[in-house]
């Protein structure tokens, strides 16, 4: 029975919401304390004996009792993406204000490969914050999440529709892992005894290709669907075109050219070691999804 003090960062978001659901389900004594920028918006979590508490990381003077008393806290990287610098500046006040109020281990949501050199857009953000985590006097584990497998179910629609999935991702794979995989292995690695500092690859058992995902969904729908491959260039367009964002155009852009660089391929059984129970595949998170899909 765990006698820790848990805090979830951004509570309210479907990750921070869902690891919260996961530490209640547990025989654990463990208290819990959830902070979000609407502690209104958590009204049942409180009801169910989690304290919640306002957090805003643009306002670092509300981070000091926000951590207060915490033992271990799970750090989810913010939704904030396309604003410059904010973001990986709210990471940085939320890891000062961690160790200020005494924290002694942070699990923090990353990405897979943020190093320099790869194409995603984010990746900077989660560098800086590994590179906060390992300036500061915290252990910690940081938890390099792949793609999530439901950024499919925004495309895939379409190309069942349609016959064809446009994506500048070439050959390359890539280990989707779901959304309820990064949550069991998040409330595992925050309500565990894990000391030091590690880095974990977050994925799904396997890493696959846009043309085995297309086969997949096609047998699903009962008709062919087609991955076609573009230049990056002429996907951006097509995007620009639709009348998306540039911000959200680069975006994906840069997720399918990771894809197609090699970035996102790796597998790791860390899902498995952490939460006991291996991650699920592609096709299974596609067969139980065949209603979003439209087949």
């Amino acid at each position: 029975m765990s006698t820790s003090t848990l805090i979830v960062t951004g509570a309210g978001g479907h990750l921070g919401r869902r690891v919260i659901e996961l530490l209640l389900a547990k025989p654990t004594g463990a208290r819990i304390i959830a902070t979000t920028r609407a502690p209104e918006k958590l009204a049942d979590l409180a009801a169910r004996g989690v304290e919640v508490r306002a957090a805003d990381f643009d306002k670092p003077e509300t981070l000091a009792a926000a951590f207060a008393g915490g033992d271990r806290l799970l750090l989810i990287s913010t939704d904030v993406v396309g604003q410059g610098n904010r973001r990986l500046n709210q990471h940085r006040n939320a890891v000062a204000a961690a160790q200020a109020a005494g924290i002694q281990h942070i699990v923090y949501t990353s990405l897979v490969n943020p190093e320099p050199g790869t194409p995603i857009t984010l990746a900077p953000d989660h560098h800086g914050t590994e590179q906060a985590l390992a300036a500061s006097t915290l252990d910690w584990t940081v938890l390099r999440n792949n793609v999530y497998a439901e950024s499919l179910l925004g495309s895939l629609p379409r190309a069942v529709a349609t016959g064809q999935w446009v994506a500048a991702a070439g050959d390359g794979r890539t280990a989707f892992v779901t959304r309820e995989d990064c949550a069991r292995a998040a409330a595992a690695a925050l309500d565990a005894d894990r000391a030091g500092r590690s880095v974990l690859d977050i994925t799904g058992p396997a890493a696959v290709s846009h043309a085995e995902i297309a086969a997949i969904v096609g047998e699903l729908a009962g008709r062919p669907v087609a991955y076609v491959p573009v230049p990056a260039d002429a996907l951006a367009t097509g995007l620009a075109q639709a009348g998306l964002p540039g911000f959200v155009v680069d975006l994906i852009v840069s997720f399918d050219l990771a894809t197609a660089q090699g970035y996102l391929s790796s597998v790791s059984t860390a899902v498995a070691d952490l939460a006991g129970a291996p991650a699920q595949d592609v096709r299974a998170f596609l067969e139980a999804n065949r209603q979003a899909l439209g087949v």
